[in-house]
């Protein structure tokens, strides 16, 4: 006999989601005594859920699809209906294929990371003539230029295409007009890529950069991508990079909070990717995944219907106590790794990004924040002037409220550790 969920007092819990932000599913969890309830956003039946067990079961690609599970206007901004988010099945490993072989190799980590150390070290001989900066700006435009060189694609304006893909991720928790001009901000976005992608098939000398694969690639009946998809899936390579912004910033944040973890790092008592990957379950990034489900099946004693719209709490799952001892604590010797694909680590989604929805690019993520870290660590020094760090989990997505400012940028004069 199928188990009742209990449901989450109240009519509708649209403004509650508004209001508690990340913190929605666990507050949820909290007041009904149970890792899973009902409720209703938007007016709309959805099963709230968190811990591994839910992880695991919304990433199975079997039993859910990504098919309207995000609002029309979040999924414009950060994913777009022709995207390879929105397929299934074999069309979708097929697609995956491509970004997993761009994404998830030695070559591309360590191109991208070069691209990125020149970058950074351009801008931080800008920064050593100022009295300050904010970082999370700075960092976005740095990522913008990299991921942009990385790709192959050419502007005359980079730091505009980084505002822009900027806006498109500040926006996407908002309504109202600073939606509607992020949404415009994208359409720019895109009539820039065509473009790109519109030259790049005309190129006769066939290169193999990201941009050209993207643009030559043929989905799973042979078809080349219309060039609708192929804008796409392009901005879906920018846009999450200059995401990665957030990380860099919570890392010089959590630096800052813990002076004791800059010598470790610097003297090689602790690894620049164990302190990545806890910055990266220590912050607020993605709070929930959505799903909907293709077909009936019962979990654990209940019944879920074919089409029920389903929500995962990422951020609270990474904080689950008994997963995470002391989660609130900013503990870097955690056993973390992005290379587990499990169902418990999970502020990027569960599973094998090779055959279900986990981003393929949470490697280079990972990668970045290490690197950043390290040119926080080794390749600068500077202070950290009294501002607002207030972290609010109401707002999606998250930031240090200041873009964490630092102050009398310099070079540092050696280089210390291994």
């Amino acid at each position: 006999m199928a188990t009742a969920l209990p449901a989450l007092p109240g009519v509708d819990h649209s403004l509650q989601f508004l209001r508690q932000g990340y913190d929605f599913v666990g507050q949820g969890c909290r007041t009904v005594g149970a890792d899973r309830f009902r409720a209703r956003v938007m007016l709309r039946p959805v099963i709230c859920a968190q811990g591994a067990d839910a992880a695991r079961l919304i990433y199975d690609p079997d039993l859910f699809t990504r098919k309207g599970a995000m609002p029309p206007h979040v999924l414009r901004l950060l994913q777009d209906k022709n995207s390879v988010q929105m397929l299934d099945g074999p069309p979708h490993r097929h697609r995956k294929g491509l970004f997993t072989s761009l994404l998830m190799t030695d070559e591309a980590e360590q191109s991208l990371l070069d691209l990125l150390d020149r970058e950074w070290g351009r801008a931080l001989q800008d920064w050593t003539g100022q009295d300050r900066i904010v970082l999370f700006d700075q960092v976005n435009l740095i990522l913008t230029r990299a991921i942009l060189g990385w790709t192959g694609v050419t502007l005359d304006d980079p730091d505009r295409m980084a505002g822009d893909l900027s806006a498109m991720i500040e926006n996407t928790g908002r309504l109202g007009p600073r939606m509607w001009q992020a949404l415009a901000r994208r359409r720019r976005v895109e009539a820039r890529i065509r473009r790109v992608i519109r030259a790049a098939r005309a190129d006769a000398a066939h290169e193999d950069s990201p941009l050209h694969r993207i643009a030559r690639f043929r989905d799973a009946d042979g078809k080349p991508l219309t060039l609708d998809q192929a804008v796409v899936e392009l901005i879906n390579i920018l846009r999450p990079t200059v995401a990665i912004g957030r990380y860099v910033a919570f890392a010089a944040l959590a630096l800052h909070r813990h002076p004791s973890l800059a010598p470790a790092l610097r003297q090689g008592q602790l690894g620049y990717e164990a302190f990545a990957e806890e910055v990266r379950r220590h912050s607020p990034f993605f709070p929930v995944i959505g799903g909907i489900a293709r077909r009936g099946f019962d979990w654990n004693g209940v019944a879920v219907a074919k089409g029920d719209w389903m929500l995962v709490d990422l951020f609270g799952t990474c904080h689950d106590p008994r997963l995470f001892p002391a989660p609130q604590d900013f503990d870097p010797q955690r056993p973390l790794s992005w290379r587990d694909f499990g169902s418990d680590f999970v502020p990027q989604g569960a599973g094998s990004p090779h055959d279900g929805h986990r981003c393929p690019g949470e490697r280079l993520t990972v990668a970045v924040i290490r690197h950043a870290a390290r040119m926080l660590v080794e390749r600068m020094d500077y202070s950290v002037p009294p501002q607002d760090l207030t972290v609010s989990l109401s707002h999606v997505p998250a930031l240090p409220a200041s873009g964490m400012v630092l102050a009398a940028v310099r070079p540092r004069a050696t280089r210390p550790g291994p």
